[in-house]
C-alpha cells in the first residue's frame, strides 16, 4: 500500500506545473494535498479509479486540504471537531476497515511569532483528536505538520532557533504527539539521514543549495510498526515550493 503526501501550496498553480503526470507517475492508494488554496468549483480535476475528499477553507485562496484515494472509506469527516480551528481548511479524515488517515496542514508561527499561542492550543487539540481516533483503530497522520523537529531536520539549525517552524515550543509539542503513541516513519527507516529535506525557501536559490527543512511527515501508530515497508521523500520532484513524501505500508492494512 502506497500513500503518498504533498504540499502543493496552491493547486491550480501546481497543475500548471505537471502535478497530473506526477500523480500518474507515483500511482499510490491514497495521495494526500495541503495548501490546496481552492473553493469548491474552483478546479476541475479527476483521476480514473479514484474518489476524492476536500476539506476547505471559508477564506478564499487559503490553506485547503485534500485526499484521492482509490478505496472507497466507512466514512469522511472534515476538521478535527473544534469550531475554533475548523474553518481553515485543515484536515481531512477517512476511516478505513482497519485505520484511519488523517491529511492535516498544520498552522504556521508566522513571522515574529505571532501566531505561536494559537499553534500550541492546535498542537494539543490535534494530539488529543489523534490520539481519541487511536483509540478505536490505528491512525496514519500525514501533511504538512510546519515544524522541523530535531536540528537534523533542516541545513541551519542554529540561525533558525526561534523562527516559526524551529522554536523549542513547536518541537516539544511534536516529541509530545510522538510520545503519545507515534512513530515518524521517515526516521524509523533513515534515523541519521542529513541533507534530505521536503521544504525549501523561494528565496536566496534555497532549493538549489538545498537549504531546507523537513516539515512533511507520515506518522503512524506503533502498532503498525510491523507493517511498515519504506519510506521516501522525493526531492527530485519540482512544482512547488515542497515535494512529496511518501510512505509504504503492508498490503494486509487494505484486505
Amino acid at each position: 500500500m502506497k500513500l503518498i503526501s504533498w504540499n502543493v501550496n496552491g493547486l491550480r498553480a501546481c497543475c500548471d506545473k505537471g502535478f497530473r503526470d506526477v500523480f500518474a507517475a507515483l500511482d499510490a492508494d491514497f495521495f494526500c494535498l495541503q495548501e490546496t488554496k481552492l473553493q469548491e468549483g474552483q478546479l476541475e480535476l479527476s483521476f480514473d479509479g479514484y474518489e476524492s475528499y476536500w476539506d476547505y477553507a471559508d477564506k478564499r485562496g487559503y490553506s485547503g486540504t485534500a485526499i484521492f484515494t482509490r478505496h472507497t472509506p466507512l466514512s469522511v469527516s472534515h476538521g478535527i471537531g473544534i469550531d475554533e480551528h475548523d474553518h481553515e481548511g485543515r484536515a481531512v479524515t477517512l476511516e478505513m476497515e482497519r485505520f484511519y488517515l488523517v491529511c492535516v496542514y498544520v498552522p504556521n508561527s508566522q513571522d515574529g511569532l505571532r501566531r505561536l499561542d494559537y499553534r500550541m492550543r492546535w498542537d494539543d487539540e490535534l494530539r488529543a483528536y489523534l490520539v481519541r481516533l487511536a483509540a478505536d483503530k490505528p491512525v496514519i497522520v500525514c501533511g504538512d505538520l510546519n515544524v522541523a523537529h530535531k536540528e537534523i531536520d533542516l541545513k541551519n539549525p542554529k540561525s533558525n532557533r526561534r523562527n516559526a517552524g524551529f522554536t523549542d515550543e513547536e518541537r516539544d509539542k511534536f516529541s509530545t504527539l510522538l510520545d503519545a503513541g507515534f512513530i515518524d516513519t521517515f526516521r524509523h527507516f533513515y534515523p541519521d539521514a542529513e541533507g534530505i529535506y521536503s521544504w525549501w525557501s523561494y528565496r536566496f536559490r534555497a532549493r538549489e543549495k538545498n537549504a531546507g527543512w523537513r516539515i512533511d511527515y507520515f506518522l503512524v501508530s506503533r502498532s503498525l510498526a510491523d507493517d511498515l515497508r519504506g519510506a521516501a521523500i522525493h526531492t527530485e520532484i519540482y512544482g512547488s515550493d515542497h515535494c512529496p513524501v511518501e510512505l509504504q505500508l503492508d498490503d494486509r492494512l487494505l484486505q
